[in-house]
Formats: C-alpha cells, sequence, structure tokens
C-alpha cells in the first residue's frame, strides 16, 4: 500500500453550544460534540428504533474557531470533515484516560452550516478559504438550469 487516509466525515446536530478556549501563545481551539442518528423498523416487533452516536469535535484552525464562535449553537446543523485522532491524559486522581475526537487542524478540515437561517443562506468555511454565502437551492433567486443538456 502507498500510502494511508485518516479522514471522517460527519453530519449531525450539535448537542449544546461549542467552548472555546485560549491559549497564552494567543491560540485558541473550539471544542463540541456532534450528535448522528440512524433508525430502523425492527424486524420482529415492527417498532421503530433509532440509535444515537456522539462525536466529540477539536478545532485548532483559528479562522474556523471565528465562525464556530460566532454562527455555532446548540441545535446546529454541520458538515465536518477531519481526521480521527486519540489522545492521553491524566484524569485528577492519576488515572490515565484516552480520548477519541474528529480534530480539524489548520489546513485539513472543512466545516459547513447546514442550517439555513436569516436569508435561507448556507454558509461554508474550509479551513484554506473564506466563508462563502450562496441561495439555498429552491430558492427564488437561484440561477435557472438549462434543460438541453445531452446527458
Amino acid at each position: 500500500m502507498a500510502g494511508s487516509v485518516n479522514k471522517v466525515i460527519i453530519v449531525g446536530n450539535l448537542g449544546k453550544d461549542p467552548e472555546i478556549r485560549s491559549f497564552q501563545n494567543g491560540g485558541r481551539i473550539a471544542s463540541f460534540s456532534v450528535a448522528t442518528s440512524e433508525s430502523w423498523k425492527d424486524k420482529t416487533s415492527g417498532e421503530r428504533k433509532e440509535k444515537t452516536e456522539w462525536h466529540r469535535i477539536s478545532v485548532t484552525n483559528d479562522a474556523l474557531v471565528g465562525v464556530i464562535e460566532k454562527y455555532v449553537k446548540k441545535g446546529s446543523k454541520v458538515y465536518i470533515e477531519g481526521q480521527l485522532e486519540t489522545r492521553k491524559w491524566t484524569d485528577k486522581d492519576g488515572h490515565e484516560k484516552y480520548t477519541t475526537e474528529v480534530v480539524l487542524r489548520p489546513y485539513r478540515g472543512e466545516l459547513t452550516m447546514l442550517d439555513s437561517k436569516g436569508g435561507g443562506s448556507s454558509g461554508s468555511m474550509s479551513d484554506d478559504s473564506a466563508p462563502s454565502f450562496g441561495p439555498s437551492v429552491g430558492s427564488s433567486s437561484a440561477p435557472e438550469l438549462d434543460d438541453s443538456i445531452p446527458f
């Protein structure tokens, strides 16, 4: 195998407001949890079942932290693209603990806000671009599509 890939894509909703922390060196980090759910019909009982997974997200890209601080709140629907990382830490009782999280580092992550708040727009920002806002699908200001495309 020539290489490996560590890429995680999550689409879900925030469980609570993001926590923003600042460091002495001026850097900042945003931390929050995103819930993803799946539902199905139980074959034996016919009853509807649902399972929710919680994903811990850490963003170290300062530009994305600024966007999160301003626009992302509890309940926000987001598209997250980052890397899976596990880190070891020691709790106050001296026990070693492990945390696995999706990390968006500078030049290695993307955050897209999927909610249409205000003017029916969705915002998107990756770590190497400026925020872009455009009309949502079905908006009256969306461009007309040409139906004569041959494929």
